[in-house]
């Protein structure tokens, strides 16, 4: 937040009145991946592995506008799905949507930057998203009717869900775990492409009211325990997108 000038912290802050929540998130250099998980004694046993779907045109027509298409199934037989809208200002959020109990608006910190999104949300059967991605069920079925409306309402003119095509998987391992000097949990993910390349995030949440003051102690937190916290951030969704989207 350090590189955020005084407009884009006082638009910041405006932003997070808004919100549920706020996700602080960094991306660490992959050639810190190992450095990184000693200092904070990441063990990968206890990770819970997932497996991530995005669904979009050949040429990315969903991202190009900021919306974002996935299911996901994870580890214990579950599996859940989420259309999202960024960037999004809270208040110009039509009322019926923000109401809903799957709407969630949260504002994403980055080092550097923001961006506010509402993401509605569902679950899914797994079997459900293996036939969906095999092109042996609509995909449409994956999504509840809250889901549906939000996507018809912001996807660009003519592209319905079952025009889009599968992204991925992407195998994912994700570790929850309380630090004590923080008094919060961290959470960090790893994501593995099929070039080889990854991505791990380490991330927290708090309250909007809470954001500066976390922000601050987080970093100083990350900063003792050795880890970069100016080094390239790359986004877990894009990266994918883009890879995939250029096998096709």
């Amino acid at each position: 937040m350090n590189k955020l000038t005084v407009d884009e912290q006082g638009e910041l802050l405006a932003l997070t009145r808004g919100a549920d929540s706020v996700e602080l998130k960094l991306s660490v250099a992959e050639d810190d991946h190992g450095s990184a998980s000693l200092a904070l004694g990441l063990d990968p046993i206890e990770a819970e592995i997932r497996q991530v779907y995005f669904f979009d045109t050949p040429d990315l027509a969903l991202d190009a506008i900021g919306v974002v298409v996935r299911a996901r199934r994870n580890q214990g037989g579950t599996a859940d799905t989420v259309v999202k809208l960024r960037p999004v200002v809270p208040e110009e959020l039509p009322k019926e949507m923000r109401r809903s109990d799957s709407m969630k608006v949260e504002v994403d910190i980055m080092p550097g930057r923001f961006v506010t999104s509402a993401s509605m949300k569902g679950k899914s059967d797994p079997d459900d998203v293996r036939k969906a991605v095999a092109g042996k069920l609509d995909i449409n079925e994956l999504f509840s009717k809250e889901q549906k409306k939000f996507f018809e309402m912001n996807a660009p003119d003519g592209v319905e869900l079952n025009d889009l095509v599968p992204l991925g998987p992407i195998l994912t391992l994700k570790l929850e775990f309380p630090e004590e000097a923080l008094d919060r949990d961290l959470v960090a993910e790893a994501w593995f492409y099929p070039d080889n390349s990854r991505i791990l995030e380490l991330s927290t949440k708090c309250e909007p009211k809470e954001t500066f003051q976390v922000t601050a102690e987080a970093r100083n937190f990350l900063a003792g325990k050795g880890i970069d916290l100016e080094g390239e951030q790359k986004t877990k969704t894009k990266t994918a997108l883009q890879y995939f989207s250029g096998l096709m």
